[in-house]
């Protein structure tokens, strides 16, 4: 078990928290988190692109000149893609990026890469994050205090709008909640600002 210090929204310590071995002590598995990250982009890819191929641009049904005695290259279509304005050679069609992971990866690439983060020291814990009003420069002043005022994921216990509508302003800051969190996210911040309330359902869920 790994004792961490549990700071206030003014950057002052307030106490300790015991982070479990079984999500933030385990030996990270590069492999697991790569493929997740690859499975996070690829299922946020739209695959909307599209051109057309020779059988689908307009035209190009004579055939420009006789087969043979020109002494041009023989030709059968001016919309063959050789041609300007012809058809594009295994033209990209609308497509779907998406594929599945099992859930034990899942899970192993999730705990692998708390594990990672808190070796790098870079997991800090705040005792709660209160806003009265929607304010970014309240939670721009609490990151800096922090020592996270470059690129943040802030993991809340539950959904909190005024805290999210409040940070979705800071460039490089993201918020989620225990069950929307991802590796992609995680290993995307420079620092990751858990709630104190949010360690124990993260435990919870993956312990």
């Amino acid at each position: 078990m790994a004792n961490i210090d549990v700071l206030d929204m003014a950057g002052q310590k307030v106490g300790e928290v015991e982070l479990s071995d079984a999500v933030f002590g385990i030996e990270p598995n590069t492999v697991v988190m790569h493929q997740m990250v690859v499975n996070y982009l690829a299922n946020n890819r739209q695959g909307t692109q599209s051109a057309l191929t020779r059988a689908e641009v307009s035209g190009g049904g004579r055939k420009p000149w006789r087969q043979k005695g020109t002494g041009h290259a023989r030709q059968g279509s001016t919309r063959a893609p050789q041609w300007t304005h012809g058809g594009v050679v295994f033209a990209p069609k609308p497509r779907s990026y998406k594929f599945t992971v099992n859930k034990k990866v899942k899970k192993l690439a999730m705990k692998s890469a708390f594990s990672s983060k808190l070796k790098d020291s870079q997991i800090i814990v705040l005792d709660k994050v209160a806003l009265e009003e929607y304010k970014t420069k309240t939670v721009a002043n609490m990151l800096k205090a922090v020592g996270a005022d470059k690129k943040a994921l802030i993991i809340l216990s539950e959904v909190d709008k005024k805290v999210i509508g409040s940070a979705k302003n800071i460039p490089g800051v993201k918020t989620a909640q225990v069950n929307t969190i991802n590796v992609y996210d995680i290993m995307n911040a420079d620092k990751v600002v858990i709630v104190k309330d949010a360690v124990s359902k993260i435990e919870e869920v993956y312990a």
